[in-house]
């Protein structure tokens, strides 16, 4: 009698590209017969992040003293010694070891240590996942690394430089998931509007999302993960004015909205390039909502210059906020640069944290009686359009349906099938080939 089919338990920190890449590994540790193990996906955006790994790893061997734990992510790619000393580690893996099959293969001669000198990487390949486990929404890598050095980032070193994956290896990906039924992708990366600069001919984002929705007809759904504010280019303009199936929601890489914080941060945009950003896409897709990245407490922030970004959530009209205190990262010149307090750190924070729950309710406010197309994710449960949090009469996952829009709560929607002719109709089913 064959043993059951087992996968590892991971653990993921971070953005979404980690989500991905912990499904790759996934895939990968089952295959080599791992899957007894748990793989934690370190993040080192802040010092927070990295205090809650290490609390996952001691954890994680607690409550699974037999199992091999397998440490990888930013933060052991910058810092491995620190967790190969942890005692409850039997392996740290690197950003690119992590994503190779031979990594997972455990022998006796297996290095304790595997993580390479990141900053060599060259390429990136597209890695087939069926979509992350128990969602409906899919995260496919179209880019790693990023070549900028913002002052207080240490994201480059953990991921190297930016490279991108190949239309070709994309255009695969998207529509093996497409035939399996995945209503929605998002193209994920850590600079994706860097795309195509290390590709022959250099294709940019937006010319690399037209051949992806013109040869995969049958995904319903597109949407994009964080994007650079001064990197937008005219096709993607383009298709944000034509494509009904690139969702109308933009998180945008923002930070501050204060101009000599953003240089401070050395940032490649200024305040008045954010509001012209929000502004022109805003005239070619005027439903169009936006999410943020805001700093709150960034070295030298004044009262005054954190009145600027509290300001910004306003004058840019920002639905969406994804705020931090500012986390000294050790090696960064932000961390040599005059400290705010912690305290107002977080006094900020949350003060950016209130702004963005007004702004959103406000967003939810303004869909109330508006007919909704919601992708069910689970029982009870689904995302707008617009990236709206929803709650639904129970459907089968994977769905996408129209709703009418009746109240909100909690900043989630609350809507009900849609009734026609005074009668309550069944909430319809996206066609796979239809372009909503």
């Amino acid at each position: 009698m064959s043993s059951p089919d087992r996968s590892p338990r991971i653990i993921t920190f971070g953005c979404r590209l980690n989500a991905y890449e912990s499904e790759v590994m996934r895939d990968l540790a089952t295959s080599a017969g791992i899957g007894e193990a748990v793989i934690v996906n370190t993040c080192a955006v802040t010092a927070e992040a990295e205090r809650q790994a290490r609390q996952a790893i001691r954890r994680a061997r607690r409550e699974h003293p037999l199992s091999s734990i397998i440490v990888t992510g930013c933060a052991a790619q910058i810092d491995p010694a620190r967790y190969a000393a942890m005692p409850e580690v039997d392996r740290v893996l690197g950003n690119e070891e992590k994503l190779r099959a031979r990594s997972f293969a455990m022998t006796d001669d297996t290095p304790r240590v595997q993580v390479d000198d990141i900053m060599s990487v060259r390429h990136t390949a597209g890695h087939l996942i069926d979509g992350l486990n128990h969602r409906t929404r899919a995260f496919v890598q179209v880019q790693q690394g990023c070549d900028h050095r913002c002052t207080f980032c240490v994201i480059p070193y953990g991921r190297g430089n930016s490279r991108s994956v190949p239309v070709g290896e994309i255009v695969r990906q998207v529509r093996r998931l497409a035939d399996k039924g995945v209503p929605e992708v998002v193209l994920s990366g850590v600079d994706i509007t860097s795309y195509g600069a290390d590709l022959p001919g250099r294709p940019n984002l937006g010319s690399m999302v037209r051949r992806l929705l013109a040869q995969v007809p049958a995904l319903p759904r597109l949407r994009l993960s964080s994007i650079d504010a001064v990197e937008i280019d005219q096709e993607l303009f383009a298709l944000l004015a034509e494509e009904p199936r690139l969702m109308p929601h933009l998180h945008l890489s923002l930070q501050s909205g204060d101009d000599l914080i953003l240089k401070r941060m050395k940032r490649r945009h200024s305040r008045a390039d954010a509001l012209a950003l929000v502004s022109a896409v805003r005239r070619v897709r005027p439903d169009v909502v936006f999410g943020a990245d805001l700093i709150a407490g960034f070295p030298t922030e004044t009262g005054d210059m954190f009145t600027n970004t509290l300001a910004l959530v306003e004058d840019c009209g920002l639905t969406h906020l994804h705020v931090f205190p500012y986390s000294e990262r050790p090696g960064t010149p932000a961390a040599r640069m005059p400290q705010v307090p912690r305290t107002l750190r977080k006094e900020r924070a949350a003060h950016l944290r209130q702004a963005g729950e007004r702004a959103l309710a406000r967003f939810l406010d303004s869909r109330v009686g508006r007919e909704e197309r919601i992708l069910v994710e689970r029982p009870g449960f689904g995302l707008s359009e617009h990236f709206a949090p929803a709650r639904c009469p129970d459907a089968e996952p994977g769905q996408i349906l129209s709703f009418r829009t009746t109240g909100h709560v909690d900043g989630n929607l609350i809507v009900r099938p849609l009734v026609e002719q005074g009668r309550p109709s069944s909430p319809r089913r996206a066609s796979l080939g239809s372009a909503q």
